[in-house]
């Protein structure tokens, strides 16, 4: 090899990364002919669009309209339909009226039943549902079309279960896993689930015990375009994003898998969350899963799923799914370590490797690390800095959040290849002897405590070859070290994209760091590249590049809408009224409202109606006292049994509403129910925080507080009474919201809120 073909091994590796992103979803033509025994996304679009034709959470007139639509899809198929009504609340103190929609397709043996599984609500109060959970109830619809159209006679009963209440605290699968006779048949369960609009559908195991079992047949099913790892449900399970099939897992020790995307995370519970911003591969994928795992598993042997063993598992562009037992990881590691050993010795025996060159091949790496990590961990901060209206994208992840992630992984390459230049006087033996120490050092720390992301050590062993094609080899092929590179970029350029889409900007730490470990480890191939340099000034350039065309879109538009809030608030006990938002930065709409902002330290109104990410109001203005009337409370019994004050309250609405929410002071709560259902002991001890209940109401009805509390104490009760109508309630003017703004989500919006505190002494 003369001359190393550093511009042609650049353009070959941009093609490998859009080649693996290329491979992980399905391609979708509108239009294009599908016969009737497949999946059709065009037909399952259809269901995506009537379903989410207006927001369908529970209570909402749109609610039961969507389950009607179900129940006529499910009957046009010739299922026989039911619906499961029921009271719970769960583990999170969130009541509500749930009603499922159920069919079943009757196998002919005697085996477990496989449950299809979605959830048709929508999250209050602005969401579509599209994605969340549309796109899952149009997977089941079109996917139990296509597999009836093949007039199956399956061995496996099939239950499609369309569960209600799943964004107010996973309702409808409690009543169904714990109430339904059905549920003590079940086997397994497949749930389609959304958190984006767009991006491929990773698959997530849920189970009690080892994974083994469960990864053998899903690879058996053979889906075409499998996206999944064990590290992802390693961090999935410290996450607090739990889904119905937890449930499921929790309640009854019954497995499965779930399907879920999490790309274009900024349309996430907003009124974006529509039909035309739902990624048509993405749906495409989530058919791509269907349609042969329950072929597979309609006909599988659903008792014996159950494994103590784990498996390591991974996808992989040609290859799909890859696994290997979790007792390989060890052997692996020690294989890895033993050759690296050997190919240290090696070189030192042919007068390639020495001490010092060695010792200073770990400045640079240190630098990098340094750098990126730093620029990484802050980038988020400043930007907010810089653009204080991203605070109120509760998501963490922007409109314009691709080009940052764009931006700073191209800033990171830049400075990998610049300290790398810097260095260059450091032969490559010497400079690849750290980054393999550290790698093994990171594939020690996974092994002990997270196995699940043991895959790491794949990459390594490819780069251990590398590092003895570069001591044995003076001029080895780019080709060969290409070839050796393909792993790493296989299995770490989906994740670097995906930790900040996923969990927010304020993760692009992740991303520049493991483009940094990346870069490491394609050192055998980089490290002949003569212009380093000039590779970091083309990044460097890059990367201001995808920055300018961020802050061009930093600016909120009609299609990128700012998220803001108003709420009218009115305070029973004082009569006083307050408009209250919990924006940053206020936009016109609302700032009208809120000339005469106060600043308060008042910690009780800023404890309001809960929201996913503890947000509290950030302003609030005096407004007119509007004659809203507030709940009635009534006492149906007092007693007192030993040491202990059991009461038995009414809470009546003189108005409609949408939800209620009850605080107490801070006092023991030895038990409590609401309307008829206990409140668990779980939530009681650990998750309530002087909340006691929130009711999504339906119908208006009342709620009945039973509780129970040390007999000399004082019983204090704070009652937010919300309705979502200030811009339709005829007591007010509010002007409609622009086009360049939403709802904000996760948090009470266009609402009237009444409070009112009570005393039981």
């Amino acid at each position: 090899m003369k001359k190393f073909p550093s511009v042609f091994t650049l353009f070959l590796i941009g093609c490998a990364v859009y080649g693996i992103f290329a491979s992980l979803t399905p391609s979708y033509k509108e239009g294009a002919p599908v016969a009737a025994t497949d999946f059709s996304t065009d037909k399952a679009l259809k269901h995506v669009k009537a379903i989410s034709k207006a927001p369908h959470a529970v209570g909402f007139p749109g609610h039961g309209q969507v389950r009607d639509y179900i129940v006529d899809e499910l009957e046009k198929l010739g299922l026989e339909t039911s619906l499961q009504t029921g009271y719970t609340a769960g583990d999170w103190g969130n009541l509500s009226k749930a009603v499922n929609v159920l069919a079943r397709i009757k196998g002919t043996g005697n085996g477990k039943a496989l449950v299809l599984l979605s959830h048709y609500d929508s999250s209050p109060h602005s969401s579509l549902g599209a994605s969340d959970a549309g796109s899952g109830v149009a997977t089941i619809l079109e996917g139990v079309r296509a597999f009836l159209s093949k007039n199956p006679s399956p061995k496996n009963d099939v239950i499609i279960l369309i569960t209600d209440a799943e964004e107010l605290g996973l309702n409808g699968a409690d009543i169904f896993a714990n109430e339904h006779p059905w549920a003590k048949e079940v086997g397994l369960v497949l749930n389609f689930e959304a958190r984006g609009s767009g991006g491929p559908s990773y698959m997530l195991i849920e189970t009690n015990r080892g994974n083994a079992r469960l990864i053998e047949e899903f690879k058996k099913a053979r889906p075409d375009f499998p996206v999944a790892n064990s590290l992802v449900y390693s961090i999935y399970k410290m996450l607090p994003n739990d889904t119905d099939l937890t449930v499921f897992r929790e309640d009854q020790d019954i497995e499965g898998f779930n399907f879920a995307f999490i790309d274009d995370h900024y349309d996430y519970h907003t009124v974006r969350d529509n039909y035309a911003r739902l990624d048509r591969r993405t749906l495409a994928h989530q058919g791509s899963y269907i349609m042969p795992l329950l072929s597979h598993f309609a006909n599988a042997d659903l008792s014996s799923l159950k494994s103590l063993n784990d498996h390591v598992y991974f996808n992989v562009p040609f290859f799909k799914l890859v696994s290997y037992p979790f007792e390989w990881i060890w052997p692996m590691l020690l294989l890895s370590a033993i050759a690296f050993v050997l190919f240290m010795a090696h070189g030192f025996l042919k007068k390639k490797l020495d001490t010092v060159s060695i010792l200073k091949g770990f400045l640079p790496m240190l630098l990098v690390l340094i750098v990126n990590g730093g620029v990484g961990f802050y980038s988020y901060t400043l930007l907010q800095w810089l653009y204080p209206s991203y605070k109120d994208m509760l998501h963490g992840f922007t409109y314009n959040g691709h080009f940052y992630i764009a931006a700073f992984v191209l800033f990171s390459i830049s400075v990998c290849c610049y300290c790398y230049h810097r260095f260059k006087r450091i032969s490559l033996p010497n400079v690849l002897v750290a980054p393999i120490i550290l790698w093994l050092a990171i594939c020690t720390l996974v092994a002990l405590y997270l196995p699940g992301a043991s895959f790491f050590i794949v990459p390594v062993m490819a780069m251990l070859a590398g590092f003895m094609v570069v001591i044995n080899q003076k001029r080895p092929s780019a080709y060969l070290l290409l070839f050796l590179v393909l792993p790493a970029l296989a299995l770490y350029a989906p994740f670097i994209k995906m930790f900040p889409v996923g969990l927010g900007l304020k993760m692009m730490v992740a991303s520049t760091l493991l483009l940094t470990l990346t870069f490491l480890l394609m050192l055998p191939l980089v490290g002949f590249m003569k212009r380093k340099n000039g590779i970091a000034l083309l990044a460097i350039l890059a990367a201001c590049g995808f920055l300018i065309a961020a802050h061009l879109q930093s600016d909120f538009t009609e299609e990128r809408a700012k998220p803001s809030s108003l709420l009218y608030v009115l305070d029973a006990d004082s009569q006083e009224a307050y408009w209250a938002t919990y924006d940053h930065v206020l936009i016109d709409w609302n700032a009208q409202f809120l000339r005469n902002e106060e600043k308060t330290r008042d910690a009780g109104f800023k404890r309001t109606i809960s929201s996913k990410y503890g947000s509290g109001f950030k302003r609030r203005s005096k407004a007119a006292l509007k004659e809203i009337p507030a709940p009635e409370v009534a006492t149906v019994s007092d007693t007192i049994v030993g040491e202990q004050r059991f009461l038995t309250l009414c809470i009546r609405p003189q108005r409609t509403i949408n939800r209620l929410e009850v605080f107490t002071n801070d006092i023991d709560i030895y038990s409590a129910g609401v309307n008829g259902i206990a409140l668990s002991d779980y939530f009681l001890e650990n998750r309530r925080n002087q909340r006691l209940i929130t009711h999504y109401v339906s119908d208006n009805s009342d709620t009945e507080l039973l509780v129970s509390v040390p007999k000399n104490d004082i019983l204090e009760l704070t009652l937010y009474e919300a309705s979502n109508d200030l811009l339709t309630n005829p007591l007010f003017s509010i002007p409609q919201r622009p086009e360049n703004s939403i709802p904000m989500p996760f948090v009470l919006n266009d609402a009237v809120l009444v409070t009112k505190t009570v005393r039981f002494e």
